[in-house]
């Protein structure tokens, strides 16, 4: 049998081929009336609409491709999710690429991977410098997410900064006072661990509490046995925390493991709290506390504004494109109270 064509499904509801290319692409001028009987129409003969030659008609390929450095951290592939979602929306189709925090990678992605098979690209970038995403020039349209930030690009992010200062301004009420940072680093580099260690001094200092660089627990990467084997070791050590701002919640997960194999009690003796707000977060034992950002917000931002930059770059000659300056986007974040820093007393 055929595939149903736009005619057909225009002779089955008695209206021009214009009228049902209407209704698909949403335009508001068609009749609620005349909109139900193409969607009718449409959904009786089965007709699906062609979105790769719509696209190639407009010079693109409705590909766009999301590159973040490990897609087996639970924050990476929760937004992947959330940004797959809202490309759908669009009638787009997302390729996730993992870059493995490599600068060779993340270059490769920011060139659009040497050939012209996406239209645009969301990067979580964590190896690249300013230097690498000053001069784009004939690479394709991209969003940059997290802290490295460059004048010329489209960024979202949360404020990593005031999230880690308001996340340790909580411990210090609930009165802790020897606060160690799992996975902080004091350095003047744009990344996000160091946007956090940022907040995390600067409560202490509006608290008028001392800042030890000793307080710092260092990482190999941001995962559960990283997590484990730093807080074990400071344990073995001698350091006796009260509380800890881990940087993730991958780490404040190993962070949990540690502490209970080294028969200290969370919350009692040490108040745990995380950043993501990761699924896994809220099935430890006890539930974890955290910074939760907006992932849905990112998505949501990120393809909106990929979008509009694809459309700039593909408008025919001659048509005004509403070109923008390039948009500095902050998304919502909030404090999620559980188990570990606050009892049974919250969810």
């Amino acid at each position: 049998m055929a595939r149903p064509r736009i005619k057909d499904v225009a002779r089955h509801a008695g209206v021009s081929e214009k009228t049902v290319s209407n209704v698909i692409n949403d335009y508001a001028h068609v009749s609620d009336r005349t909109r139900q009987v193409v969607r009718e129409a449409i959904e009786h003969l089965g007709y699906r609409v062609n979105l790769a030659g719509r696209h190639l008609r407009k010079g693109r390929t409705g590909i766009i491709a999301l590159v973040v450095p490990e897609l087996d951290i639970p924050y990476f592939a929760e937004l992947a999710r959330h940004v797959i979602r809202e490309a759908e929306e669009r009638s787009l189709t997302v390729l996730i690429h993992q870059s493995g925090a490599d600068r060779a990678h993340e270059l490769a992605a920011l060139a659009g991977f040497g050939s012209t098979f996406v239209d645009g690209i969301i990067l979580s970038p964590l190896a690249l410098t300013a230097d690498d995403l000053r001069d784009r020039t004939g690479f394709p349209p991209t969003v940059l997410l997290g802290e490295l930030l460059e004048e010329g690009a489209d960024h979202v992010a949360i404020d990593n900064e005031g999230a880690a200062r308001e996340a340790t301004r909580h411990l210090i009420g609930l009165g802790r006072r020897a606060i160690l940072a799992l996975g902080g680093l004091d350095d003047p580099g744009l990344g996000t661990a160091q946007a956090r260690t940022r907040g995390y001094r600067a409560a202490l200092a509006e608290a008028g509490l001392p800042y030890d660089p000793a307080a710092l627990l260092p990482v190999g990467s941001f995962r559960m046995p990283d997590g484990a084997r730093a807080v074990a070791r400071a344990l073995q050590g001698g350091a006796r925390p009260d509380a800890l701002l881990c940087l993730n919640d991958q780490l404040a997960l190993g962070a949990l493991r540690a502490l209970h194999e080294h028969g200290v009690r969370v919350p009692e003796d040490v108040a745990v709290l995380g950043f993501d707000d990761v699924e896994g977060g809220r099935f430890s034992v006890p539930t974890l506390s955290t910074v939760a950002p907006d992932k849905a917000a990112v998505a949501k931002v990120a393809v909106h504004l990929l979008q509009h930059r694809i459309e700039e770059a593909t408008a025919p000659d001659g048509v005004e494109s509403g070109v923008q300056a390039p948009q500095d986007r902050i998304v919502a974040h909030r404090l999620v109270l559980r188990e570990s820093t606050e009892g049974h007393g919250r969810a």
